[in-house]
């Protein structure tokens, strides 16, 4: 029996631990596929505060040997059902353990959203990418396609356009959601092209992807661009599916809860990305990391 056992090991979640831990409970953290999160994936963070650089891997293990510094446990394994009996709770995973807790903190980030047009699983590795950092530089020199308009797509079209010939930004309104800073930088760029109010609607290419077609949304217009990769950007989706049945979910997905990181279900609680909230950046899923392990210990104080 722990005392809290967090689900995803993101920074949120290990934030979670650290902060437990620290309050003298024991914790136990299960992740899917690998602890950091998505933020392992980013060479350089520059908006941390008082850390001025650092590679999102870094990052991560840093908070990783933290976490395991004060004896924070992590496990690995897919969690498929959180069962609820007031004082005691069990997680299950998808490989038959069942671990029981006094609390749980549900903090399994979000996952990338896909165009959800044919062939994109299929070309998925073979072109098509969601990560421009860790991808990228396997098409140094050639000229590629960034599909969205927030802060990712912009990012990742700078970063794109310095390693390729020729960065093509698709985004399907006529202003970009993402800084301003960034698109006037793009703006600056020669070989970088807005393609603007339009979307992504055919990939081509027999084993890898040759050229993408995109359609103009005001005109119709059809365009052939020939790239060998497109880069997905188009923002994510909560990985809370798992979780429907047992706290309140809005209707993207995304687990309900305020700042105070309450779910609809007592004594369980919720860090980071997966929950409702209007920005979703390192500090706040710290912020929240901490927020619910401080809640957590503190119902379990009452228990």
């Amino acid at each position: 029996m722990k005392d809290i056992i967090i689900i995803g090991a993101g920074t949120a979640g290990l934030t979670a631990g650290i902060y437990a831990a620290r309050a003298g409970k024991s914790a136990l953290i299960l992740e899917s596929t690998a602890y950091g999160g998505q933020i392992i994936n980013t060479p350089d963070i520059e908006n941390y505060p008082g850390i001025a650089h650092i590679s999102g891997f870094d990052f991560a293990q840093k908070l990783h040997d933290q976490a395991l510094a004060l004896g924070v446990e992590i496990d690995f394994g897919t969690v498929t059902a959180v069962q609820d009996d007031r004082a005691e709770k069990k997680v299950v995973t998808s490989g038959g353990k069942t671990y029981s807790c006094r609390a749980v903190i549900l903090a399994t980030g979000a996952k990338n959203r896909h165009l959800g047009i044919d062939r994109e699983k299929e070309l998925t590795g073979r072109g098509i990418s969601y990560c421009a950092t860790c991808d990228g530089m396997f098409f140094r020199g050639k000229d590629v396609a960034v599909n969205g308009g927030g802060n990712t797509a912009l990012g990742d079209a700078l970063y794109l356009a310095a390693i390729c010939r020729k960065v093509y930004l698709i985004h399907r309104r006529e202003q970009f959601r993402g800084a301003e800073a960034d698109a006037e930088k793009l703006r600056k760029l020669e070989n970088v092209e807005f393609v603007l109010n339009s979307t992504v609607t055919r990939l081509n290419g027999e084993k890898d992807l040759e050229s993408i077609e995109v359609t103009r949304k005001d005109t119709g217009e059809v365009r052939m661009i020939p790239v060998s990769a497109l880069f997905v950007a188009i923002g994510q989706t909560p990985d809370n599916a798992a979780f429907a049945s047992l706290v309140q979910l809005d209707e993207k997905g995304y687990i309900v809860a305020g700042e105070d990181c309450h779910t609809s279900r007592e004594g369980i609680f919720t860090a980071g990305d997966c929950r409702t909230k209007s920005l979703r950046q390192l500090t706040t899923a710290a912020s929240d990391g901490a927020v619910a392990a401080t809640a957590a210990c503190e119902y379990i104080d009452r228990l």
